[in-house]
């Protein structure tokens, strides 16, 4: 009787912990990120700033990193909150949290 519970508790166990973690694992932001004038749709990852000056719009519903260097590098040099827009003539790239 007691393995058996104990089987059954470990199985609960791994399955909750698989409910958890897979969803997260591939989670994109939902929204529009506008960089350059270009939509990125449902965002993930890093984006380039070619045009000097530029602006980051987040239409998202994450956080955006503004980067001093290219791809994603170099200092942070603003956070883009969710409905904010933040002119740049000094960023090389944008990262979605």
């Amino acid at each position: 009787m007691m393995r058996r519970t104990a089987l059954t508790l470990g199985a609960l166990a791994a399955a909750a912990t698989l409910a958890v973690a897979v969803p997260g694992s591939a989670a994109a932001a939902e929204g529009i990120l506008v960089v350059d004038g270009v939509n990125h749709v449902d965002p993930s990852g890093c984006y380039a700033v070619d045009r000097f000056p530029s602006s980051v719009v987040n239409n998202t519903d994450a956080i955006a990193e503004v980067h001093t260097g290219p791809d994603c590098t170099g200092q942070v040099e603003w956070l883009v909150y969710p409905g904010e827009t933040y002119p740049t003539e000094t960023a090389r790239s944008v990262f979605v949290l």
